[in-house]
């Protein structure tokens, strides 16, 4: 049996299919079981579409509270089972019961080198116009385990890239994108492998 993995995506989905991409070439020896969404229309869902992978759209809007959407998050998780959830570009904070369902087995991809620009608000643009901002001479990827608290978890592996003076935060993003579609696959394997 395929070790599987659930994906968790809010945007265009480029990690998304950065991991489809090496499932397909052999590079990551894995199925992917699902893909969970938080918002519809976006990239995400037609990569997910294209590939036969079910979709699962979840969001606080479907449900009478916050505590309802974290119980129909984790019985849709639970149902599926995937050996590891993998965030790619999902912009919610993960349910306590969640995280303590699966603990240890949910993967964030973060466009910084944690524990610089880190935590809350710390997402997407936010990071590379905080990163420019600040002058910083290098900046990268990390992939870390999730916990309870906003990108403090363990770091499994980080891809470091450099900021020249002249950069655009956009010029950061798509250098530091590039490092994130090639460790993110590797990263998965070897911990699809270690568990």
């Amino acid at each position: 049996m395929k070790k599987t993995i659930l994906v968790f995506a809010s945007g265009s989905g480029s990690n998304f299919q950065s991991i489809i991409d090496a499932i397909d070439s052999g590079a990551l020896d894995a199925q992917i079981c699902g893909l969970i969404v938080n918002k519809e229309g976006i990239g995400a869902i037609e990569r997910a579409q294209k590939k036969g992978i079910p979709v699962f759209h979840i969001s606080e809007k479907q449900t009478a509270d916050y505590s309802s959407f974290a119980q129909l998050m984790l019985a849709t998780c639970l149902k599926l089972d995937p050996d590891v959830i993998a965030l790619a570009g999902y912009m919610r904070k993960i349910p306590v019961q969640l995280i303590q369902a699966f603990e240890g087995r949910i993967l964030n991809i973060h466009p910084a080198l944690l524990p610089k620009f880190g935590g809350k608000g710390m997402y997407g643009m936010n990071v590379h116009r905080a990163v420019v901002e600040a002058k910083e001479s290098e900046t990268g990827c990390t992939i870390h385990v999730v916990t309870e608290e906003f990108d403090e978890g363990p770091i499994l592996a980080q891809a470091k890239v450099p900021v020249y003076e002249t950069d655009s935060a956009e010029d950061v993003q798509k250098r530091v994108l590039t490092e994130e579609h090639k460790l993110y696959p590797n990263v998965l394997q070897q911990f699809l492998n270690s568990i």
